[in-house]
């Protein structure tokens, strides 16, 4: 299966209950009842309550004023309207802005547990590898050993160093050494792994600032990336996430994993619409390769 069947494959339960309407509803008229219809459905795909109040308005809006009578012009106009939330949000890509900046380029990966932070640190750097960068990993989730272990698993498997220390050490102080490293081997990227924490502890939030100071006293505009790691399957929590993040450290992209098919893929255009924070990573399944570029244009097209 290729990634853009992977893709409309986990965007399945979103489009099973919008366009799933409109599968129902094709040859009737454009009535009242319809867009009642459908705007619990939209609701239930997670777009958001603002995005769909906003909708919903230009679609009745264009039924009095008698511009469509079929189901099939609702749902292009519904296209649409989605796509042109998520346009202005499509950035330049992750390997764009290596490219663009100073060496070494530092990303720091943010979120709360279980959200895959890791895995997707681990994919990016597999990607920076085949793609003939140099990038260094620096395990600063010194809560958990088993993190420190996992990252380090992955660091053999994809041939590159890690910078770590032992559990429960400072992790500004890895993030240190870290820096220091990168700078003395030439390093092209800094990948740098945080604990997974709640978004409402203060002083857990505390410590990733620290760490964003750490990281800026040694290179300069580090990190050029703040990337929060958000689960696409907590739906509507993933935006009062997002908010806290960027409130406490800045965040620059999102990389929203587990489109797999459980999540309500609709909450990517509820971030889109509420925080305005660019969207720069989608995976839908385990393998490296299944973590890709957002594409505002395939998205959509997969949704519908």
């Amino acid at each position: 299966m290729g990634w853009l069947q992977k893709l409309s494959a986990g965007l399945s339960k979103t489009r099973d209950a919008v366009t799933g309407q409109f599968d129902r509803l094709l040859g009737r008229a454009a009535d009242p009842a319809l867009l009642d219809e459908l705007e619990v459905a939209l609701i239930s795909a997670d777009l958001g309550l603002p995005v769909v109040e906003r909708v919903m308005e230009q679609l009745r809006a264009q039924m009095r004023g008698g511009n469509f009578s079929s189901a099939d012009k609702v749902r292009e106009l519904l296209r649409q309207s989605v796509l042109d939330i998520l346009l202005p949000t499509q950035s330049v890509s992750i390997d764009r802005l290596v490219a663009q900046s100073p060496r070494p380029f530092v990303i720091l990966a943010v979120g709360v547990n279980g959200v895959g932070k890791t895995t997707t640190i681990a994919k990016l750097t597999q990607r920076f590898r085949h793609e003939g960068k140099s990038p260094l990993l620096v395990a600063g989730d010194t809560f958990r050993a088993g993190a420190i272990d996992q990252l380090q698993v992955w660091a053999d498997r994809i041939q590159v160093d890690v910078i770590r220390h032992r559990p429960g050490a400072d992790p500004a102080a890895v993030a240190y050494d870290g820096m220091t490293a990168a700078k003395a081997r030439g390093s092209d990227v800094v990948l740098i792994d945080t604990a997974g924490r709640l978004h409402t502890k203060t002083n857990l939030m505390e410590e990733l600032r620290k760490i964003r100071r750490v990281v800026a006293h040694e290179c300069q505009g580090a990190p050029h990336e703040v990337l929060l790691v958000l689960d696409a399957t907590v739906g509507q929590n993933a935006i009062a996430q997002a908010r806290q993040f960027h409130e406490a450290v800045g965040v620059t992209g999102i990389a929203l994993t587990k489109l797999d098919g459980t999540a309500r893929g609709g909450i990517v255009v509820a971030i889109a619409d509420t925080l305005k924070i660019p969207v720069r990573l989608i995976g839908v399944g385990e393998a490296a390769e299944d973590l890709q570029d957002f594409d505002a244009k395939a998205f959509v097209e997969a949704l519908f």
